[in-house]
C-alpha cells in the first residue's frame, strides 16, 4: 500500500506534499497498470473529475495534463495527422468544384 495518496481536497500527495499524483505515485501507477493503460487512464480519468469539482479555478488543460498528459508512454509515437491537399477538399453542396492553381 502507497503513501502517496491524494489528499482531498487541495490535490496534493499525503507521502511527500507535491501535487498529485507525485513522482512516485506515477512510477507506482505505471508498474501497477504496465500491462493496462486503459484502466490506467480511466482510474485517473475518475480522479480528474473529483479534482474540476475540488479546484474550479484550475484550468481543464491544466488538470488534464496533470492527471492524463504523463500516461501516455513517451517512445509510443503520438498518431500523425493526415493532411489532405486543397485540391481533395470536396467543393460545397450544389457548386462544381474549381481547378486549382497549379
Amino acid at each position: 500500500m502507497t503513501t502517496h495518496g491524494p489528499v482531498m481536497p487541495i490535490w496534493s500527495c499525503g507521502g511527500c506534499d507535491l501535487p498529485w499524483p507525485c513522482p512516485t505515485r506515477k512510477r507506482e501507477l505505471r508498474a501497477q497498470y504496465a500491462d493496462a493503460p486503459v484502466s490506467l487512464a480511466l482510474y485517473l480519468g475518475s480522479y480528474l473529475v473529483q479534482a474540476t469539482e475540488d479546484m474550479p479555478w484550475t484550468p481543464a488543460g491544466v488538470l488534464h495534463r496533470r492527471f492524463l498528459g504523463w500516461t501516455r508512454e513517451a517512445d509510443r509515437p503520438t498518431p500523425a495527422v493526415q493532411q489532405r491537399s486543397t485540391a481533395t477538399v470536396p467543393a460545397e453542396p450544389g457548386r462544381e468544384a474549381r481547378p486549382q492553381p497549379g
